[in-house]
């Protein structure tokens, strides 16, 4: 009996593994777009996630306060700014963010509305948020953007806005490692910089302490930090 029921666990688990990437294609094609997701999400009152809250969001909010510090960064912009849990454990001098959704950048302007070193913008206002900045940020967006112009645009604005620094925190693999949904897409971006950032170059990459368990998703993640700095010479 037990050995018929490892036998069916087995089946049971190739099976999964054969299926799910095909469930996710197919669920991306009766998915709304990137943009329209979050739209969405927000203004039934969701919020950015658990990567924005808890000990994901201590680490992050202490790597970024430390980098921030320590290299005299005046200016950041975020692309991707969220309903601001993040924000609220960074420190920086002049911080600007810029989202896709209407919805939560009220909720930012409403949050964020007696400090005047916060400003937010629609994506679709760049003249608004025009560069260029110290540094430009990207936390938990990229694997979220399924479509591959919307990345390649995505990835042209982060890096033309920043002058000094670029920060990325994602998941740098177009394997999921088993985590995947009708609006995740991991990919691995380094290629892409190597490939259209040549002036960008790798200055570290920080390993997230809680890597993604399947078993324990909510605290965990597949991202981990990637520093960028402007080239000189």
């Amino acid at each position: 009996m037990r050995s018929l029921l490892r036998d069916w666990l087995a089946h049971v688990s190739w099976l999964r593994r054969l299926l799910t990437p095909l469930y996710v294609a197919v669920s991306r094609l009766f998915s709304p777009a990137s943009g329209d997701y979050w739209e969405q999400r927000y203004a039934r009152g969701g919020t950015s996630g658990t990567g924005s809250v808890g000990r994901l969001a201590a680490f992050k909010a202490q790597v970024l306060n430390s980098f921030v510090a320590e290299n005299d960064v005046k200016s950041v912009v975020e692309f991707g700014c969220g309903d601001g849990d993040q924000l609220d454990l960074c420190d920086f001098p002049d911080y600007t963010g810029v989202d896709v959704s209407e919805t939560i950048l009220t909720t930012c302007r409403e949050r964020f509305t007696e400090d005047s070193s916060k400003q937010f913008h629609h994506l679709s206002k760049a003249e608004a948020f025009a560069g260029p900045y110290d540094l430009a940020l990207s936390l938990d967006v990229l694997y979220h953007l399924i479509e591959d112009e919307v990345f390649e645009e995505y990835m042209q604005r982060l890096f033309a806005a920043a002058s000094r620094y670029v920060i990325i925190y994602s998941s740098n693999s177009a394997d999921s490692g088993g985590k995947t949904a009708p609006h995740v897409r991991h990919r691995n971006f380094t290629n892409w910089i190597k490939e259209n950032a040549t002036e960008w170059q790798l200055a570290r990459k920080i390993e997230n302490p809680y890597p993604w368990d399947p078993a324990d998703p909510d605290p965990t993640s597949t991202a981990d930090f990637y520093l960028f700095s402007r080239c000189h010479g």
